[in-house]
């Protein structure tokens, strides 16, 4: 009996270590799995397909970033980020800045979510103290589209 527990929980820990590749909806409960996901396969990231209901954008030099809830250091938000060539290719696909173009819309992104560590800055340099969030890096037009406007 001890033995069939044993090769149980090898087989289990077996499974637990194959890459994920899952789709997602839009909804809260599935940003949440998202996150547990990347957190459990931190450093490595989670490909997939995933939907999003874009709440806030906002920018940080050239690169543009989509957040799935108003404020981007929020624990449930997951974050879009956009290269800057992507960024101008958007805006000419579209005709208006992307940072506000894509406010209230429903987005899919094909890319690897992974969790990314954010420092706390102080007077311009790095302290001590950080906290995680989920990114997905866009580097390719093809990698964004919009599914549903509101």
């Amino acid at each position: 009996m001890k033995y069939l527990a044993l090769l149980s929980v090898l087989t289990l820990s077996a499974c637990s270590s194959v890459p994920h590749k899952i789709e997602m909806s839009q909804s809260t409960a599935a940003n949440m799995n998202l996150i547990a996901l990347t957190e459990q396969s931190a450093p490595k990231g989670v490909a997939g397909t995933y939907q999003f209901h874009i709440k806030a954008a906002g920018a940080q030099g050239s690169w543009l970033y989509l957040n799935t809830e108003t404020d981007y250091r929020d624990r449930r938000s997951i974050t879009v980020s956009i290269q800057p060539n992507v960024v101008a290719e958007l805006q000419s696909k579209y005709g208006q800045p992307a940072d506000t173009f894509f406010i209230d819309k429903t987005i899919e992104v094909t890319g690897e979510a992974k969790r990314v560590t954010i420092d706390f800055m102080s007077r311009g340099r790095v302290t001590n103290k950080y906290y995680y969030q989920t990114h997905i890096a866009v580097s390719s037009i093809k990698q964004l589209r919009v599914i549903e406007s509101y």
